[in-house]
């Protein structure tokens, strides 16, 4: 007798830029990669956040968005240009950022390899930094109300830096985890010698949680020599675990010495919600070109495909996340590639040639 496969109900936020053009190409993608592995369907829910919600809601995250995103599991976010939005909705928390602390999205997962066919700074590059989500020097996602920034006086700034054993505790076993099914290395990375009490907590928590992985070796790295370090020698590294600013900066580099931020995934989880996000931005000058990037949504509902089968046991859905990646990989070593990468392939393009892959064993 055949499994009956329930489908997935996705979640879809086009976003601000060149977010419809990347988001619909990565709905494409996925659409053929579920069905190549014999996956059920994905349900798709659009919803509504940027630009276009602020003219037509009047919020650049309704809180229909939320309540719709409240009966979802995961869902795919495009990239938002809060920088444009009109002066009365530029203070608000950018929308990402409410989403992770609305849902407790708590893990950053990043990763940044080389490919074939692609110039990379770093051809050795094959590595994660897991970014701790929730807190750190974070200042729009560090306080219960109101922003961890304040100015007491015109001419003062004040920041606060939050580093919670809890939250330290989750992104160290989040790191460890996915470290033992890949190298098996971790590196704290921290700067302990000059803020001792945040980041020094952060670095001994980790320590503590490494006892439960006795196959993983573990280091620790200050932040500005693991920003040499990469450059200098990206392979040496696996899994990099750190706080929110730190990962921020560090998987952008990252992501330039593998080629391109372009290519930069990401997944934002905690044990019971996942969001597939690209790393950049919404690249307004390019919107509405078809010539952006989609290669790093791509990937990240690729990973958001694997987060949802593992969770659920359902290796259609790894397999279709497999086949994303195997496609991308593929349609760079066959030459073809964006601008951004040097070459003269559009969105669509690109999409078109990722979506024949698919199919392929």
């Amino acid at each position: 007798m055949n499994e009956v496969r329930t489908a997935v109900r996705l979640g879809l936020i086009e976003g601000d830029g060149i977010g419809p053009e990347v988001v619909r190409a990565t709905k494409t993608v996925v659409d053929e990669a579920l069905a190549a592995a014999g996956a059920a369907a994905v349900k798709w829910v659009p919803l509504p956040m940027g630009h276009r919600a602020i003219e037509e809601f009047g919020a650049a995250l309704p809180d229909h968005t939320l309540r719709g995103l409240e009966e979802l599991d995961a869902w795919i976010l495009g990239p938002h240009d809060n920088a444009s939005y009109p002066a009365e909705h530029r203070g608000a928390v950018a929308p990402g950022g409410a989403i992770r602390k609305q849902f407790g999205l708590y893990a950053n997962v990043r990763p940044a390899r080389a490919f074939t066919g692609v110039r990379s700074a770093a051809p050795d590059i094959d590595l994660v930094i897991v970014r701790e989500n929730s807190e750190g020097f974070y200042a729009d996602r560090n306080m219960f109300a109101g922003s961890g920034e304040f100015q007491p006086t015109r001419d003062m700034a004040m920041s606060v830096g939050v580093v919670t054993r809890r939250a330290c505790e989750l992104i160290a076993h989040e790191a460890f985890r996915l470290a033992s099914a890949r190298r098996q290395r971790v590196t704290i990375v921290h700067k302990a010698n000059v803020l001792p009490m945040t980041m020094g907590l952060f670095r001994d928590v980790c320590y503590e949680v490494a006892r439960a992985y006795p196959g993983v070796e573990v280091d620790d790295e200050h932040v500005d020599a693991t920003a040499a370090h990469l450059v200098r020698a990206a392979g040496d590294f696996d899994v990099l675990v750190t706080e929110n600013l730190f990962g921020d900066i560090l998987s952008d580099l990252a992501g330039e010495l593998s080629g391109s931020l372009g290519m930069a995934a990401s997944l934002n989880c905690s044990a019971t919600r996942a969001m597939a996000q690209a790393v950049h931005g919404a690249a307004p000058t390019l919107a509405g070109h078809n010539r952006a990037n989609p290669v790093a949504l791509q990937l990240s509902a690729a990973m958001l495909l694997r987060w949802l089968g593992t969770r659920d046991a359902d290796g259609a859905l790894q397999a279709a996340a497999d086949r994303i990646e195997r496609a991308v990989a593929a349609t760079f070593a066959a030459g073809i590639a964006t601008a951004d990468l040097g070459g003269q392939a559009s969105t669509g393009e690109f999409t078109e040639q990722v979506c024949a892959r698919v199919h392929r064993r």
